[in-house]
């Protein structure tokens, strides 16, 4: 139950060796996006013809007699950018790197974007291909827990103070973690006993050993589907045999301390996409190569 230990990542020497041009960056991409050969976007094909005249082109006669013609870039984050795309892999590799992330206003400064805008769209675009709707169900001992995001109501200026107890005005966000694996995160509307049971059983497997919980009463109906056991933080109880929540209260304190330290407050629109950010990083703490990892999600 210590702290969260994350393995170390390309250096700033061996990256900037990587991608010098373009080229460099297109063909990391080609490689990252279709590992086991060209497919096509739209129909997933693999008999596809290499454009000659167009590097990084391909077309495919499957879905279109006529020839459907794409690109590396087609169906990514970066289709129809303007920005060179060793600027892109920059901006990815200082997010991924940074262990509590990096604010959209330090790449602006870092990279010298002419406009602040440039840096919150690659950011946010970023963010939104690291998010993965399509994940392994968790299995084995898995916890699950519920946390608020936002300032504590008595800061705020008066007009803004939301009538309610402490968790009032708050963002939720609810997340499974597999202990010694993967955390899957979400923000929702309402910390009720529909919503959190139905993120449960679609983020954990029926095969799970074990479910542990705190002493929320809305994780009670667990009991009729899972091995279910909780820990009742209001009594001074936090660990009960095998049954603790330490591990996702692990995760919980890495997302706080970087909304709070590196982007100081986040709106509730995009939360999701920090969240994301936050997950992604998470689940690849033991991956040397997170940032092909990145780049194939992209």
């Amino acid at each position: 139950m210590g702290q969260i230990k994350f393995t170390r990542q390309m250096t700033v020497p061996q990256f900037e060796a990587l991608f010098t041009t373009d080229e460099a960056c297109k063909s990391y991409l080609t490689a990252r996006r279709w590992p086991a050969g060209v497919r096509c976007p739209r129909c997933d094909n693999d008999s596809v013809y290499v454009v000659k005249t167009r590097p990084f082109h391909w077309q495919c006669h499957k879905c279109d007699k006529r020839g459907y013609r794409f690109s590396v870039l087609v169906g990514t984050i970066f289709e129809n950018t303007n920005k060179p795309m060793n600027v892109w892999f920059k901006v990815i590799y200082l997010m991924l790197t940074s262990k509590k992330g990096i604010s959209s206003l330090q790449i602006h400064r870092m990279m010298g974007f002419g406009a602040y805008a440039t840096a919150l769209y690659m950011t946010h675009r970023v963010r939104a291909g690291l998010a993965d709707p399509e994940f392994r169900k968790l299995m084995g001992i898995v916890e699950v827990d519920e946390t608020y995001i936002g300032g504590k109501n008595k800061n705020r200026h008066a007009d803004k103070r939301t009538p309610g107890t402490g968790s009032a005005g708050k963002e939720i966000v609810v997340g499974a973690v597999e202990r010694k694996g993967n955390v899957v995160a979400r923000v929702i509307a309402h910390a009720n006993t529909a919503t959190l049971n139905a993120f449960v059983r679609k983020a954990v497997s029926d095969k799970v050993s074990l479910i542990a919980t705190d002493e929320n009463a809305a994780y009670n109906p667990l009991d009729e589907i899972f091995n279910h056991g909780s820990v009742n933080h209001s009594k001074g109880q936090y660990v009960d045999g095998v049954v603790h929540t330490a591990t996702i209260d692990g995760f919980w304190s890495l997302l706080k301390r970087g909304i709070m330290g590196s982007f100081h407050k986040v709106s509730r629109k995009y939360l999701p996409l920090y969240v994301a950010e936050f997950e992604f990083r998470y689940n690849n703490r033991n991956n040397p190569d997170i940032f092909g990892a990145a780049i194939g999600r992209c």
